[in-house]
């Protein structure tokens, strides 16, 4: 497929109608962000848009995911935002869309490039994009579009913490503020609130800790028991991932945590120099190079674990 820039990508969203934006499963603020400030700049040029995604949007995100009822029909122009491959959208839309999608928008290194594709590696969020395409689409940006902006690059930095962050995350983050993001409230929400269920939940993730290659690896499991006794949703596991890796000389740190399906979604966060998605590679999986993640099959789940530490211990050989 063809790798474009942002007024190629503008132009063909200027050209179409009837759009309907793919995000990917377990959907995060940067997948939500993008889509909404995507669907929200569009309707003001007149366009029907439809943002979809195989699992609920966390009510968290209530303030810009909305607006959300156009009936785009049988056969719409198909954009992806934030998906690095057709795998992570979810078997509900993957078996109609596979290859169906014309546009892709995403900063992934591991970016599989099935579509007319937009993708900017070194942007710390794929909204850090959308924001460049609607200022090439010369769509005056409001504060529903400046919300969904804001919420996907702070969420996707760790509020600015991440080592993808750059100058210029700070100068668009300003611009959106100037624009009316309610940058407090957003970051009030996602990083200061926290459900009791999730308190319960991290309390006993915390005594699964395991261990490895001399204090630099640490494991932590989360299963469907944990999830009922403490009483979380799906919307309540932001930020448990990264837990292992604040233990001092931790340096990759893996989250197991089970799903209602009795596999395991492993999430792999770690300090410079690790490459995070270089190892989730191994096992189909990909994202950021100190952020990524993979699915290991119940059955499989020690076979892989085993696997898994064994790459793990020789990265970090010589550390």
């Amino acid at each position: 497929m063809n790798k474009i820039d942002e007024k190629s990508a503008a132009r063909l969203l200027r050209e179409n109608d009837n759009i309907l934006i793919l995000t990917h499963r377990n959907p995060d603020g940067d997948t939500i962000g993008s889509g909404f400030a995507l669907l929200h700049a569009l309707k003001k040029l007149g366009k029907t848009v439809k943002v979809v995604c195989t699992d609920p949007f966390p009510e968290k995100y209530g303030y810009i995911a909305h607006s959300n009822n156009d009936d785009v029909g049988e056969n719409p122009y198909v954009v992806a935002v934030d998906v690095a491959d057709m795998e992570l959208i979810g078997a509900q839309y993957r078996a109609k869309y596979e290859h169906g999608v014309k546009l892709c928008i995403d900063h992934h290194i591991s970016n599989k490039e099935f579509a007319e594709n937009l993708c900017l590696r070194s942007c710390s969020a794929t909204c850090e994009i959308i924001y460049d395409v609607i200022k090439a689409m010369d769509v005056e940006i409001d504060k529903s579009v400046a919300d969904s902006l804001y919420t996907g690059i702070a969420t996707d930095t760790g509020c600015f913490l991440f080592s993808s962050v750059t100058a210029r995350t700070h100068i668009i983050a300003a611009d959106l503020i100037e624009h009316g993001a309610d940058f407090f409230e957003i970051n009030r929400i996602m990083f200061e609130t926290k459900s009791l269920g999730y308190f319960k939940l991290e309390a006993a993730a915390l005594n699964t800790v395991e261990m490895h290659c001399g204090g630099k690896c640490a494991f932590m499991t989360v299963t469907m028991d944990m999830q009922k006794q403490s009483g979380t949703k799906d919307g309540d596991f932001d930020g448990i991932a990264g837990l292992p890796r604040k233990i001092e000389g931790v340096l990759v740190a893996v989250t197991f945590r089970e799903t209602k399906d009795g596999n395991f979604k492993v999430s792999m966060r770690s300090h410079e120099p690790i490459d995070s998605s270089k190892i989730c590679m191994n096992f189909g999986g990909g994202g950021h190079s100190r952020a990524a993640g993979c699915t290991f099959e119940k059955e499989a789940l020690e076979e892989n674990k085993k696997k898994l530490l064994s790459i793990i211990e020789t990265e970090l050989k010589g550390i």
